[in-house]
């Protein structure tokens, strides 16, 4: 590889003055008339850094970069053209672009563009590879999780994963399968808490025809199509009461019936489940029921929060990163040191996948080919959180206090208090001037009042003494 700066642009005096401008910077550089003579060059040699101009006889320069992305892709490329329209920005970034220069440019900034382009640029080896194994971690309580896993993989033990929202329970179930004895048969995996209650029965055990409206053809459920395998029940917590009495059925005799069906149907299926809720509470609450957990939490694995393993986070972070350029198909990039510090001390409430989708992020928005802070924070104002607090970690406090006191009707009482709490600033931002404040707030006029209203009569209530929504007096 060498240290020479490539320029690509069928405009000789742009090739020229720019680079006169880098060789007066003490850079190495080689010139270029067409995209074409480029990609030859490329068989041979690779330049610390590629600038082109999009529009050339023969090969255009997005082919060109498109041809580097795929052959050559930690080459670094910037693009300059004297079309700036969204169409031709959004294509050059979208084919491994890491910057643009529209021209006419300023020759220092360009100057600057490359430096900047040369220090993000790393080694080939320095980039992280995506790696198979999502599930990672070197602290303590991940060793524990992988000695666990690899201890009981080859039993048919049923399991119970616990753990806070994000933290990656379906990764454990799907490595308990994988390395199990049942590996070449189905996984097949559930999530208790995202079918209405209604439906979950027939997604459970099937139906037969004419089971109920709309039931036109007999339908295999989830034990019948995990038979042999591996069947991970997610937000088991949230499971109703029926379908728990039926489930504890299943997991007792090894045997259920399909919704409107009278033949008996016998299964082989390892149940593994996971919740982010704390059972021996709802229990307590008499919304769980004991038996059917203790048939369930035959071994337990409990995964840590983000913030208890923070020395993961650097490696789990890289790992993400390539693995989002590799699927979003962008230029792969790497963190800085300072920024993996910056990670490590994050709180993350929403855990792994929090951190993946700020990486996903990265990848697509970061200017650089390494990340630093400052795009941490450009990152963190773009995805709408404030630095220090934002008002969803306030709600998630609440809705945490709130069901474990088991109040209901919790949707209501937030989307009450969201309602005031944006009609009365908006209000306030206006002097009270309601038909401003609904136009702020992209409401009629005549729902800010009728909000108002009801919001105002319902804390009168209850501060007379009303029964509140929850129930209590």
């Amino acid at each position: 590889m060498t240290r020479e700066i490539w320029i690509a642009d069928d405009d000789r005096n742009v090739r020229f003055v720019l680079a006169a401008a880098l060789r007066d910077a003490g850079h190495e550089v080689r010139e270029f008339d067409q995209g074409n003579a480029v990609r030859t060059a490329l068989r041979d040699d690779t330049p610390a850094l590629l600038v082109t101009d999009v529009r050339m006889p023969g090969e255009d320069g997005l082919a060109l970069l498109q041809a580097v992305h795929v052959h050559k892709p930690h080459l670094p490329v910037i693009v300059m053209s004297a079309f700036t329209d969204v169409s031709t920005t959004a294509a050059a970034y979208r084919e491994g672009a890491i910057d643009y220069l529209a021209k006419p440019f300023d020759l220092d900034q360009a100057v600057e563009a490359v430096e900047r382009a040369l220090a993000d640029a790393p080694d080939e080896d320095t980039i992280e590879q995506p790696q198979t194994d999502a599930l990672l971690g070197e602290s303590p309580a991940m060793r524990e999780v992988f000695r666990l896993i690899g201890r009981i993989a080859a039993s048919d033990l049923n399991v119970l994963v616990t753990g806070e929202t994000g933290t990656g329970k379906e990764l454990v179930a799907r490595a308990l399968h994988a390395e199990s004895a049942r590996r070449a048969r189905p996984f097949v995996a559930l999530n208790t808490a995202a079918i209405p209650a209604e439906l979950l029965e027939s997604e459970l055990f099937g139906h037969e025809a004419g089971a109920f409206t709309g039931a036109h053809r007999r339908h295999a459920g989830r034990f019948e199509q995990a038979e042999g395998g591996t069947l991970f029940l997610d937000e088991i917590g949230d499971m109703p009461a029926l379908l728990q009495t039926r489930l504890l059925r299943v997991l007792a005799e090894g045997e259920f019936y399909r919704v409107g069906g009278r033949e008996l149907l016998r299964c082989d299926v390892r149940i593994i489940a996971a919740t982010h809720q704390d059972l021996d509470a709802r229990i307590a609450e008499g919304r769980f029921r004991a038996d059917l957990k203790h048939r369930l939490d035959v071994v337990r694995i409990a995964l840590p929060a983000l913030r208890e393993r923070r020395v993961d986070i650097p490696l789990l972070a890289r790992h993400l990163l390539a693995d989002a350029a590799r699927q979003l198909h962008v230029a792969p990039k790497r963190f800085s040191r300072s920024a993996l510090r910056v990670l490590s001390s994050m709180d993350f409430p929403g855990n792994v996948r929090e951190l993946e989708n700020l990486c996903r992020r990265l990848a697509v928005i970061a200017p650089g080919r390494e990340i630093v802070p400052t795009d941490l924070d450009r990152d963190r104002v773009q995805a709408g959180i404030d630095a220090d607090a934002t008002w969803a970690d306030a709600l998630r406090a609440w809705a945490d206090q709130a069901l474990a006191q088991g109040q209901t009707d919790i949707h209501a009482q937030a989307r009450d208090t969201l309602d005031r709490v944006l009609f009365e600033r908006a209000l306030a931002a206006h002097d009270g001037h309601r038909g401003q404040a609904a136009q702020a707030l992209g409401v009629g006029r005549n729902t800010l009042t009728r909000k108002l209203g009801s919001s105002r009569s319902r804390r009168r209530n209850t501060a007379e003494g009303a029964p509140s929504r929850n129930g209590s007096a």
